[in-house]
């Protein structure tokens, strides 16, 4: 059997590389209109005529192999390094049909390096709109290669894609250009010196290490006693070399690629004046998020309303249908129980990818992204760190990696240090759940008191962002100075396949990423809330009754029995004279009697559960932490909470569903159960005004994901900017969280 053939997938950002890799391998790979997308390569298989199979690598988006920055520099030590187990058969150069003069400027260095290269001509279906005409045959013997012309959005062209690349052997290696020209004495010394190497492989090797940084030289290695250029001489031959490149493209477009002008003017410059301008660009971004977050609300509420049902029913029939024992329970009252209080949340996070995935396939991200510069230039920021920040908002770690973009150290090393404070997707859950318990229902001009609460903790969070990005600038003594460069992309009618493919990838990512942390604490947590050591925790059941017998209930018990012994009383008389019925005195006397010992029963036995869980292993290690957590106005059984979710953010939820769960027979929703919950010191509702602000402020700026720190610490090389961020981020939140507590209180 044929080995499988090696294929790289190279192009500009933003010319729908991604979207032929999906159309080659059949992989559902995030999509979306604006640069960045791409940040590590991306592996596929792809099926190829006559039974032949490709290995298809997706790299990362470049201008050119003149890199200036970390992405870039994947692909440049890639291609020079024909040892690498990754480097391609042939190389598949992706351009865009209305971009082409910019993008053949990295198809004719590819060819200078002698890979066997295919020219693919993206976004074939606008042509006609935009009045472009391509001679194919004469830019195919102008660029001495094969040319494909396709549209991913219309899904032609990709079975030619399939055939070159099964042909690659009979494509032409010879350079389109003679690079050596430009300085023909340095070339003839490199040649001299080196006689057995590529020179437009030595070039690319020395002007590396002072265009960006220096990349891994193997298998070539420039001796210390070879005297190059100064940096400013070689980038001088490198402006040289990318005019006499252009020289080489134009000279082809201006034969084989005709535009209709008139044909070519259309709306995207009235939408830009729009949606970029100074004072409405930023009012219709608001107008846009506040849209947003008021739709997660309102088109959420009932999916999420069958899901919690469905969760609480499923426990019921689970503790009804299996016999009784230690596997019931775990079933019931900690897997399902700390699954059931995330999974709740899919509606909300889905439409939340959704409204994301619509903006980056229209285009309009990129609006944004130019937009949001003027701000951030003040705070140490461009413009390219607003991909990561809004990428935050799915979450952390992809839009931590996004940051290989930014060509400049110290701002992609301030984006990195502040992207956490973003809203990921793993905060929704824990602000969900406490906005619904201590915000009131009600609406401000037709907009939700929730759903403004959610859109300020999202600017909260950015704003958080934007002034530590504000004192690190001050602080990191790096001088450097950056020019904002940002291709504008079309605007353009989102595809619905891809917008459903990310909103379906990124959904099951949440859920399976945090249903397996979640599973192996909840059973955890369930374990050390079931079980104890202490004499108390054994003979719970006589103890509470004892206490029952001399102190009575609770209050709040009492309180709670009164107000059901009512409700039931008025619902009693209601329906007898619905029906028509006689009111039978000592009937109703019966009936009450009997529910007012069911509700006994029912008291008893939460107070029962509640006796055993603070003596259990987990109430004995949150009241150890209860002093730490007790000013903030958590209880400890929040504080256990707070304490687990550092594994992921959204553990939060899950590990109090498990934590009031145990020991209840009672099958009601995790929301009930908070609002029910008691302060034993103020006898008022644990979750109010001021401990939920306090919460909502604590999950808003506190670093409570593991992942996120390891991945900051491979994105810097080093523990030591992750330890700040830990330590800085705790604390600052603790704080805020305290002074919203001790202010509200």
């Amino acid at each position: 059997m044929s080995k499988q053939i090696k294929v790289a997938l190279i192009g500009n950002p933003n010319t729908g590389k991604t979207s032929v890799f999906n159309q080659l391998t059949g992989l559902k790979q995030k999509v979306g209109n604006y640069p960045g997308i791409t940040v590590e390569k991306k592996e596929g298989i792809c099926k190829l005529p006559r039974g032949v199979k490709a290995h298809i690598l997706d790299l990362p988006g470049t201008y050119s192999l003149n890199t200036t920055s970390l992405d870039e520099s994947v692909v440049v030590e890639l291609l020079l390094n024909k040892n690498d187990k990754d480097f391609p058969d042939v190389a598949v150069v992706i351009s865009d049909v209305e971009n082409l003069k910019r993008n053949l400027l990295l198809f004719t260095q590819i060819k200078d390096l002698k890979i066997p290269a295919i020219l693919v001509i993206n976004m074939a279906d606008r042509m006609v709109r935009k009045g472009i005409s391509l001679d194919i045959d004469l830019l195919e013997e102008k660029l001495n290669t094969k040319i494909a012309l396709v549209s991913t959005r219309k899904g032609t062209g990709i079975d030619k894609v399939k055939e070159l690349i099964a042909d690659y052997k009979n494509l032409s290696v010879e350079p389109n250009i003679d690079t050596t020209v430009i300085a023909p004495e340095y070339f003839d010394k490199l040649k001299s010196t080196f006689p057995n190497e590529d020179l437009y492989k030595l070039w690319l090797v020395i002007t590396q290490d002072v265009n960006f940084m220096p990349i891994e030289k193997n298998p070539i290695t420039i001796p210390a006693s070879f005297k190059t250029k100064s940096k400013p001489e070689l980038k001088r031959l490198q402006q040289k070399e990318t005019i006499l490149r252009y020289q080489f493209i134009n000279g082809i477009l201006k034969q084989a690629y005709k535009v209709d002008v008139n044909a070519a003017k259309g709306l995207r410059a009235t939408l830009d004046k729009i949606l970029t301008h100074k004072v409405f660009g930023y009012l219709i971004f608001f107008v846009i998020l506040l849209t947003i977050f008021q739709a997660i609300y309102d088109w959420s509420s009932y999916p999420m309303d069958f899901i919690d049902a469905l969760f609480a029913s499923g426990s019921e029939w689970v503790k009804n249908t299996l016999p009784p024992g230690v596997f019931t329970d775990l079933i019931a009252e900690g897997i399902l129980a700390g699954i059931g209080g995330v999974v709740i949340f899919i509606p909300q996070i889905a439409f939340l990818f959704l409204f994301i995935s619509l903006l980056e396939e229209s285009g309009y991200m990129s609006r944004v992204v130019f937009l949001m510069d003027r701000l951030m230039r003040p705070f140490g920021l461009s413009g390219k760190s607003v991909v990561p920040l809004i990428s935050g908002t799915a979450c952390a770690i992809p839009a931590i990696m996004a940051t290989r973009t930014i060509e400049n150290w110290k701002e992609r090393l301030i984006t990195i240090l502040v992207t956490p404070f973003t809203t990921c997707s793993a905060r929704l859950p824990v602000y969900l759940i406490i906005i619904a318990l201590v915000i009131p229902d009600g609406r401000f001009l037709g907009l939700s008191y929730q759903a403004l609460t959610l859109m300020l903790l999202y600017l909260i969070g950015f704003g958080a962002a934007i002034f530590s990005a504000m004192i690190l600038n001050k602080i990191m003594k790096i001088k450097t100075k950056t020019f904002f460069v940002m291709e504008m992309p079309n605007y353009k009618l989102p595809l619905l396949k891809n917008v459903v493919y990310t909103v379906l990838e990124k959904t099951k990512s949440f859920v399976i990423g945090a249903g397996k942390i979640i599973l192996a604490i909840s059973i955890i947590l369930w374990f050390l809330g079931s079980n104890g050591y202490s004499d108390d925790f054994y003979n719970a059941e006589t103890i509470v009754k004892q206490k029952i017998e001399k102190e009575g209930f609770t209050d709040f018990n009492v309180e709670s029995m009164k107000s059901s012994l009512n409700s039931y009383k008025e619902s009693l008389h209601d329906s007898l004279a619905r029906n028509g019925a006689i009111l039978d005195k000592q009937a109703i006397t019966d009936s009450l009697q009997v529910k007012e010992i069911l509700l006994r029963q029912k008291a008893e036995n939460q107070e029962i559960a509640s006796y055993k869980l603070e003596n259990s292993y987990m109430g004995i290690a949150g009241k150890a932490i209860a002093p730490i957590v007790h000013p903030l106005g958590y209880d400890w059984k929040i504080g256990i909470a707070v304490l687990t979710s550092f594994a992921a953010r959204e553990v939060f939820v899950g590990t109090l569903a498990t934590i009031y769960s145990v020991g209840s027979d009672e099958e009601d929703t995790i929301k009930n159960r908070m609002a029910a919950e008691i302060d034993p010191v103020t006898k008022k509702p644990l979750f109010n005004l001021a401990s939920g602000i306090s919460l909502l402020l604590f999950y808003a700026f506190a670093m409570q994901c593991m992942s996120t720190l390891a991945i900051v610490k491979r994105e810097t090389n080093t523990w030591k900017w992750p330890a700040a961020q830990l330590v800085f981020m705790s604390l600052f939140a603790y704080i805020v969280a305290l002074i919203a507590y001790q202010t509200l209180k």
